[in-house]
């Protein structure tokens, strides 16, 4: 076997022996019965994973995507949840067209566990590192139809602080403003709230000067009022 199908190989049988049935109904319940569970909770997961994760035993960036790709086949979702983690640890290495692997990551098996660690982790990290893509990435999303590449462009700001650039950001909510999808309209509320820690005088005055879901006022103004 080749270098990726022995790490998966490896992650599999680690996650295999750890597997707890009373706990994977409950948690597939929770993900809408969308995906299988082993039933291994984020901190056991954590755990297990540690020396996996540590920079030493990473996997050389040129087998990441293949790996990643690997992952995101296997049924249970603690896989795709470690991907992200494997991801997120070697974020510093990746080259521009990485951004591809993260497109992929983002429409395939689509949620918001994935979605949002992904949105606001690896493409907001990304994005940080090669800037030029930012704007023709988002203008893409936002003409995709595909809700989560949309979603991907409200909150790949979220961790930015006094760096969100606020013309990206109330740009993109204007294009998405009058969406009927729930997780669009919970997206705007949020990326606002988030940004309403850092000014939330500017929050406010976006709010109150432009046309927005009942849903997102309530998620942006949260702080405020």
């Amino acid at each position: 076997m080749n270098f990726a199908n022995n790490y998966v190989s490896e992650i599999t049988e680690l996650f295999k022996a750890h597997a707890n049935p009373r706990n994977a109904l409950p948690m597939k319940k929770y993900m809408k019965d969308l995906f299988e569970f082993y039933g291994i909770k984020t901190p056991e997961r954590d755990e297990l994973c540690k020396s996996y994760l540590k920079k030493e035993n990473l996997p050389p960036v040129n087998q990441l995507n293949k790996i990643v790709k690997m992952f995101w086949a296997l049924p249970q979702r603690e896989f795709q949840y470690y991907a992200m983690r494997l991801t997120h640890k070697q974020l510093n290495h990746l080259e521009e067209d990485f951004i591809d692997l993260f497109e992929f990551m983002i429409t395939n098996k689509s949620w918001w566990d994935t979605v949002d660690f992904i949105a606001s982790n690896l493409v907001g990290g990304h994005f940080k590192k090669h800037s030029k893509l930012i704007i023709p990435k988002s203008q893409l999303w936002l003409e995709s139809n595909n809700i989560w590449l949309q979603r991907t462009s409200l909150l790949f700001q979220l961790k930015y602080k006094s760096k969100t650039d606020t013309g990206i950001l109330f740009n993109n909510i204007k294009h998405l403003s009058k969406s009927e999808e729930f997780f669009i309209r919970k997206a705007i509320g949020w990326s606002l709230r988030e940004y309403s820690k850092t000014d939330p005088a500017a929050v406010l005055k976006f709010v109150t000067a432009n046309e927005l879901s009942n849903l997102s006022k309530k998620e942006a103004l949260r702080l405020i009022r």
